[in-house]
């Protein structure tokens, strides 16, 4: 039988008030707070960013703040750079590949919570994956909802709201994004 942590890991609806799930949460939070109370070069940069996100790869730079649930759920490749004040829910997995840069006031949420009202009284929610491929340029102010899979080479414009798969090589802009061209 999974436990609730690796339900909410496998997409599963999960009971979010697990004493496992919380004590991820909290510790997270923990870290979160001591990550963005550091200068970007201080000398414990980095060794608080490898804490809260673990195998970060020293190519990599995540701005403060930063916020997140877990941190263990984020998997960055190497010469990613996250701008300041990003926000990534990460119940489930966010994987985000080789030279993307994220903008400032990016939002990426794994989370979905049910949609029968009654449900959405409990403390349940599902978590769905979230990948955004090699070189990509999501713009400021992106919202990148559950399940999402934004191909390599892809453009977010800033402000969107992308709720569908993009392919490779695309523009997507809008509320909700939507392709406008290919940019290969």
């Amino acid at each position: 039988m999974k436990t609730e942590y690796e339900k909410m890991r496998s997409a599963e609806l999960a009971n979010t008030s697990d004493a496992e799930i919380q004590k991820s949460i909290i510790n997270a939070k923990k870290k979160v707070h001591e990550f963005n109370n550091t200068y970007y070069d201080s000398d414990t940069y980095r060794d608080l960013l490898d804490e809260l996100i673990p195998n970060v790869p020293v190519t990599t730079s995540v701005i403060p703040p930063f916020y997140c649930d877990h941190g263990n759920g984020i998997q960055l490749g190497n010469h990613v750079f996250i701008n300041s004040n990003c926000t990534f829910l990460d119940g489930a997995m966010i994987t985000i590949g080789d030279y993307t840069l994220i903008g400032p006031n990016v939002q990426i949420y794994t989370p979905r919570h049910p949609m029968d009202s009654r449900e959405r009284r409990e403390a349940v929610e599902y978590a769905y994956p979230i990948h955004i491929g090699k070189d990509c340029w999501i713009g400021g102010g992106a919202i990148i909802c559950p399940g999402v899979n934004i191909g390599d080479k892809c453009i977010i414009g800033a402000g969107s709201v992308v709720t569908k798969d993009i392919p490779d090589n695309s523009l997507a802009v809008g509320n909700p994004a939507h392709v406008i061209k290919n940019v290969e």
